[in-house]
Order: C-alpha cells, then sequence, then structure tokens
C-alpha cells in the first residue's frame, strides 16, 4: 500500500469521509458526541501592535527578574535565532510567511524583514555566521548575514528531502552539539498513523548530507534543546486534540540515544491508549518511550532551553524553561506561560514551576493579550520571550534585591 493510500485509510478511520471532506484540518479527529463543540484555535493576530498597547506590565516573575519590552513590530513572531554577539536576533513566523532581524543599536531596536512569502517559515537556526531558514518547501542559507543585510540565500531545499504536506510540518530547527542541524517533521493530522516521512525528528549535516532519523512517534514537536551535561536532547509534543479536556497531555520528553519511539499514534503521555487506534495497553505502549514530565493538556508546548547563563540565580542553573503558548481545545484555558522544569539530569524527579505568567487574566476563560511561543538566551544571561500574537519580545534580566547578596 503506497503512503497517500495508506494515509488516507488511516484518516477514514479516526474520521468520517463525507465529514472529513468538509471539515477544516483542526476538527479531524473530532467524535461525533462533540460535532457541536465551540471549541476551535484562536485566530492569530496578522498586524502590527504598537509598543504602547503591549501591557507588559501585568507580565510577573518571580522576585529580583525585571521584564521589560525589548522588541516589538513583529507580528506573528515565533522562534528566534541569536548571533554570537547578540545584536542580531532572527524570528520565524508561521502565517505571516516572513522572516525578522532585530538589530539591537543599544538604546533601541530596529526591525527589518530578511525574506517574505515563504510557506509558513517557522524555523530558523544560526551557526559560524549563516542564518538557515526553514519553511514547508523550502530551505535557504544566507552566509555572512549579520554583517551585510543584503546577502543572497543560497537554496539547499533539493538536499533536504522536505515532505510536503503543511498540517504539523512548521518546524523548529536548531543545531546541536554535535554540529548537525535537527529537523522535525510532525504527523499531517491530529490523529492517523502516519506516512514514513512524518511524526519524526530527523538530524543532517549543515549542507543537508547525511539524513538520519533518530525519533520516531513524536506527533508534533517545536522545541528542542540539548542538556547540558550530557548533551541528550530534550524537545516538547504536542498531545493529539478531542479526547477531552484533560488528556491527553502534551510532552517533555528526552532523546537518551537515537531510535527510540515515543508513541504516536497510539500511545499518548504516560501510556493513555487512544481513543481511536485503539489497542491493550501492554501493546500499544510495548516499547514506547514515556515522558520526562506532562506539561498539561492542550496547553500547546513550544520553546524550551536550558539556561547556562551567569545573571540568574545559581538555582537556575541547568534549569529548562518550558514556553506553554496556550490552549484551544480546551473548555478552560491551560498555559499561557512560562515555567522551569528541575530534576536529575536524566529526567528523573522532574518538576514544573511557574516563571513568566499574566498573558492571559482569567484561570476560567479565554481572556488572553498574548501568548508566548519561544525563548533564547543572550550573551549577557538574559533571556528573551518571543510573543506571537503581539508580534514582540520580552527581554527578562535579574537583579538581586537590595540588601540580598546574589547566590553564587
Amino acid at each position: 500500500m503506497n503512503n497517500t493510500i495508506r494515509f488516507a485509510v488511516a484518516a477514514a478511520f479516526v474520521f468520517p469521509l463525507a465529514v472529513l471532506a468538509q471539515a477544516p484540518a483542526w476538527k479531524q479527529g473530532m467524535p461525533e458526541k462533540m460535532k457541536d463543540s465551540k471549541l476551535a484555535p484562536h485566530a492569530g493576530k496578522m498586524t502590527e501592535t504598537p509598543a504602547g498597547d503591549i501591557p507588559v506590565s501585568k507580565l510577573k516573575a518571580p522576585k529580583g527578574f525585571k521584564v521589560e519590552l525589548w522588541a516589538s513590530g513583529l507580528p506573528g513572531g515565533r522562534a528566534m535565532a541569536v548571533s554570537e554577539d547578540g545584536k542580531k536576533v532572527y524570528l520565524g513566523t508561521r502565517a505571516m510567511g516572513r522572516v525578522y532581524e532585530v538589530t539591537d543599536e543599544g538604546g533601541k531596536r530596529t526591525v527589518r524583514t530578511v525574506v517574505d512569502k515563504l510557506t509558513q517559515p517557522a524555523g530558523v537556526a544560526y551557526k559560524d555566521g549563516a542564518l538557515y531558514v526553514f519553511a514547508i518547501d523550502k530551505v535557504l542559507k544566507y552566509d555572512g548575514i549579520a554583517g551585510n543585510p543584503g546577502a543572497q540565500p543560497q537554496d539547499l531545499t533539493e538536499k533536504f528531502d522536505l515532505p510536503k504536506e503543511q498540517h504539523h510540518n512548521w518546524k523548529y530547527v536548531a543545531f546541536g552539539p554535535d554540529g548537525k542541524l535537527y529537523v522535525p517533521f510532525g504527523a499531517p493530522c491530529n490523529i492517523c498513523e502516519p506516512p514514513k516521512e512524518y511524526a519524526q525528528i530527523r538530524r543532517y549535516n549543515a549542507d543537508g548530507s547525511g539524513k538520519e532519523v533518530i525519533a520516531t512517534g513524536v506527533r508534533n514537536s517545536v522545541g528542542f534543546d540539548w542538556h547540558p551535561r550530557t548533551k541528550e536532547l530534550w524537545f516538547s509534543d504536542h498531545g493529539r486534540d478531542w479526547m477531552g479536556d484533560n488528556t491527553p497531555s502534551d510532552e517533555l520528553n528526552r532523546l537518551a540515544k537515537p531510535g527510540a519511539n515515543f508513541g504516536f499514534p497510539y500511545c499518548h503521555a504516560n501510556g493513555v491508549v487512544d481513543q481511536d487506534f485503539k489497542k491493550p495497553k501492554a501493546e500499544a505502549c510495548k516499547g514506547v518511550t514515556l515522558p520526562v514530565l506532562l506539561t498539561g493538556a492542550h496547553a500547546a508546548t513550544m520553546g524550551v532551553k536550558f539556561y547556562t547563563g551567569k545573571m540568574f540565580p545559581k538555582e537556575y542553573q541547568n534549569a529548562l524553561f518550558v514556553v506553554r503558548k496556550g490552549s484551544w481545545n480546551r473548555s478552560k484555558p491551560n498555559g499561557f506561560d512560562v515555567v522551569t522544569v528541575r530534576g536529575s539530569a536524566d529526567g528523573k524527579n522532574a518538576k514544573m514551576t511557574p516563571f513568566l505568567t499574566g498573558f492571559n487574566e482569567s484561570k476560567d476563560s479565554y481572556k488572553f493579550w498574548g501568548r508566548p511561543a519561544y525563548v533564547a538566551q543572550m550573551p549577557d544571561g538574559a533571556l528573551l520571550v518571543s510573543d506571537e500574537q503581539v508580534g514582540a519580545i520580552y527581554r527578562i534580566s535579574y537583579q538581586a534585591p537590595k540588601g540580598e547578596a546574589k547566590k553564587k
């Protein structure tokens, strides 16, 4: 059976064909009993939000931390890639089709568009003076762009063997400690038996050669980083929709060695068997690597970043900052924050603690003004947090409160 037929059969299994043909992609997998549900993805803001209209004062962080608006005028800004000196920050977008460059000029930041009219160019990475841009169907490399705004891109698309489906195929990309470029390919559905090119994480050499699939059964990872000590990959993964308010949870996973399977579509979270792709639990979850931590049902867990700077107190060293953009497939909101995760290097005893809150103004209803997406670390140890909803970047710095010495 070829991949196209196999995907069609899987989709039919979880959703009646007559409905599937008419329904938007996000409704795929909705059970009949929820056909009248009002739940739907939140519309992203496609226009610039003036700096004065961004209520950064509503954001709350622990004592000693300062949150300030660092840059604005970045509609749809998502993943960030930072130049070696921290003077340039590049942001990918999804719906906007753009990649931005933010230049830090000391007292102010300026913004320009590097490239426009791409198909969901969410993935950006920066290494050895070159910017890599990943869209659904294109890979561009800009050599020397930080010093040359007119740098022309090299098209590397053919080298990377990109599958064409758009759903869950927008990307977060980054270079690992091994110098390889890591690229995820999400499942082209809410729930299905994915074709072999999807629901996986790959790594490549920087030029697109040496393709290797290192993780399978990954529904939709759009954030990852490497533990500073073990150099193991930790990544977020979104749980499927339409199984209820509280299940399955999003995941924080650890890849101890290449080749691990993380369960999709049969086994979710800490062993939740799928309601459509049903198998006995022992079979559905056999050989599956379970998460380090559950990060909340439908929380839209996005960027993750291990803190290695010297600005923050000692207890934040090697802590993992995790961004939860916020739910839609849930009657009450979940996420809309940045949390810290602490535990042992092997993932045991991992615990999640709120760090940056205030994007949503109600615990019981969707009254959000912002949606955080990614976090990046600057050379001075400050953190940047992107906000896709208002097109902004916040800078988080730390200064020990008066009378308190900073912990060493």
